[in-house]
């Protein structure tokens, strides 16, 4: 009920607020959908961001499935603190979501997706090789782990976005987001296939090579998106001749 009240509300404030987003509708010319998001795809400068989401989205689905047993069965966590853990992480980034926001408008966006991404890998080999910690730890951790993943997310966001061509746009966050939930599913699985656990309450193992390998996605991730961040800055220095590259 709660969440159908929410939803409702949500709808309402979207019909309200924001405006149709319809500009492109009037310069696509293909008679086919199917054509048009097969073109869309066949695009090499598409491919790059569409990789780059791919690899965004395993990162992340590697790690949350087990996020609850992991919080329980090896850091202690109780089934009563659970939901308080879960809601100060939730408020944390609601704090934190505007402050990224507004930093990646004044700064270079790929700086800041580094930089982030470079402390969320500290954080989650960290936190992947832990053990039975102090309550307000596993609090502290989860914030700064937050942090990282809403410090790559917002900048990568913007810069997935400023990829497609106005004409482009809807086919490409079509398959953009297929693409991020094929990724998330395949992430889960073969994360499944690593972490064991040999009871309903015994601790997780191999959990921490499931860090490991989100740190190597993470980098590869970093190189895909200094790729993408200089193929749109290229771009937009092309579209204002005589201008200097804009900040991306």
């Amino acid at each position: 009920m709660w969440i159908a009240g929410m939803a409702v509300l949500i709808l309402a404030l979207i019909a309200w607020k924001l405006k149709p987003i319809n500009k492109h509708l009037a310069l696509q010319h293909e008679h086919s959908a199917f054509r048009h998001l097969w073109n869309t795809f066949s695009k090499r400068q598409y491919r790059i961001g569409f990789g780059t989401t791919a690899l965004l989205s395993i990162g992340g689905f590697m790690m949350m499935p087990f996020g609850s047993a992991f919080a329980i069965n090896n850091q202690g966590v109780t089934e009563h603190q659970l939901p308080l853990l879960f809601m100060i992480s939730g408020v944390s980034s609601l704090l934190i979501m505007p402050f990224i926001g507004k930093l990646s408008d004044r700064k270079d966006k790929f700086s800041i997706f580094a930089t982030a991404t470079v402390g969320m890998m500290l954080i989650v080999v960290v936190y992947t090789n832990l053990g039975v910690i102090p309550f307000w730890l596993v609090v502290l951790i989860n914030i700064l782990m937050m942090a990282g993943i809403l410090g790559r997310m917002t900048p990568s966001t913007a810069l997935i976005t400023a990829v497609p061509e106005m004409q482009d746009r809807g086919a490409f966050m079509s398959i953009n987001a297929s693409l991020q939930q094929l990724a998330g599913g395949i992430a889960a699985a073969v994360a499944g296939m690593i972490v064991v656990q040999k009871t309903k309450t015994s601790p997780l193992e191999h959990y921490n090579f499931v860090g490991y390998v989100v740190v190597a996605i993470s980098l590869l991730a970093i190189w895909m998106m200094f790729r993408l961040s200089n193929m749109i800055k290229q771009r937009m220095l092309k579209q204002q001749p005589g201008a200097m590259a804009p900040r991306i």
